[in-house]
């Protein structure tokens, strides 16, 4: 599914905050298509490269380039309208807004007005049809629940249901699979599947090795802060560094 055509470059990037390094001359590239995933032991500075990226943090130095242009430095917002989103560990919903309203602010985003020449539509029913798309349910009005009262599940697919409002290039997804049961990520699977082969680019921070390497052709390996490994997940998986940095906290078997 890859095209061979980067689409996000990371160079030598570096980050510490008071003296500590989270993030130590870290390089990678992803291609049109990819599922990478970003794995390593809590603390190696997974969810700070992905805010590095996602520009919520700014690199002390290196740069970080999106479709071949800089965006290092830049704002959130402007990284998003440009097409690169993110799902966050800590779901941020409007809590008191029913699920659907939470996809009215993306759907009046610049960069949708654009994709659609100014004609949205009705909005409210477009956002519906993503949330339906995502799994949840019309018919028993779960889509019209406050965000606040839905539980872990339901929740894990707004965050990715709000991305996908904004249309996106690439999505980092921050430890989707974390806090779900197997049946509910055996259901969120394919709709990861589906992005992809729809042409979205996904970069997975995750820590549930087996479930990531159904999706994930390659992963990168993140250690004190910096990158250890990158490759196939079985090679990558196989070497006696990871295995040190890695296999004595996280079971894959």
């Amino acid at each position: 599914m890859t095209s061979g055509e980067s689409i996000l470059d990371v160079e030598n990037i570096s980050k510490s905050f008071g003296g500590v390094q989270a993030i130590s001359n870290v390089s990678l590239t992803l291609n049109k298509g990819d599922i990478v995933g970003i794995i390593g032991p809590n603390g190696a500075g997974k969810t700070t490269l992905v805010n590095l990226i996602s520009g919520f943090l700014r690199p002390d130095t290196g740069v970080i380039r999106f479709k071949k242009r800089r965006i290092s430095g830049q704002p959130p917002h402007r990284i998003a309208n440009s097409g690169l989103v993110r799902t966050f560990q800590v779901m941020r919903p409007y809590h008191s807004l029913p699920a659907y309203k939470n996809l009215i602010i993306p759907l009046n985003s610049t960069r949708v007005k654009k994709m659609r020449a100014g004609k949205l539509g009705d909005l409210d029913a477009v956002a519906i049809d993503i949330l339906e798309d995502i799994g949840f349910e019309r018919d028993a009005r779960v889509p019209y629940k406050a965000a606040g009262t839905l539980p872990l599940g339901y929740l894990k697919r707004l965050e990715l249901a709000r991305c996908i409002a904004l249309k996106p290039d690439l999505i980092l997804c921050d430890e989707i699979f974390s806090g779900l049961s197997m049946s509910e990520i055996t259901s969120l699977i394919p709709l990861l599947e589906k992005l992809q082969m729809s042409g979205i680019t996904l970069m997975m921070v995750e820590h549930r090795l087996r479930e990531l390497f159904k999706l994930a052709g390659r992963v990168v390996v993140i250690n004190f802060g910096e990158k250890i490994a990158d490759g196939p997940p079985e090679a990558v998986m196989a070497r006696d560094d990871v295995k040190a940095a890695y296999m004595g906290t996280e079971k894959t078997k």
